[in-house]
């Protein structure tokens, strides 16, 4: 009998206080999905503020308001990126092979 693959997901998005927020399970729920979801949005961002982020410096006319207001907007960004690597990374390591060959989260759970 195989058993269910089961894993821990850092949510893109914060909890109470901006704690961080997780969900189990297999990936294929509703909390799985609409945090897919979120995370195609935020990269989907990611990409048009980095054009126009260098639309805005190639002009050389922007002003240190625009400077400072696109910087704000960079860090959010990369904020949100930095969490979804994170979230991937995570997702990751818990699918790598250990030293038996299985995957690390399923350890335990074999006809040893």
């Amino acid at each position: 009998m195989k058993s269910e693959h089961r894993t821990v997901r850092l949510l893109p998005w914060a909890g109470p206080e901006g704690k961080p927020c997780y969900v189990l399970g297999d990936g294929t729920g509703y909390v799985s999905r609409f945090a897919d979801n979120t995370e195609s949005v935020q990269l989907g961002m990611a990409g048009d503020l980095l054009s126009h982020a260098a639309d805005l410096l190639a002009d050389g006319r922007a002003t240190s308001r625009q400077l400072h207001y696109l910087a704000s907007r960079l860090t959010e960004s990369l904020r949100d990126v930095k969490r979804v690597a994170e979230s991937r990374g995570g997702l990751l390591s818990q699918l790598m092979p250990d030293e038996d060959g299985g995957p690390e989260a399923e350890r335990g759970h074999g006809d040893s």
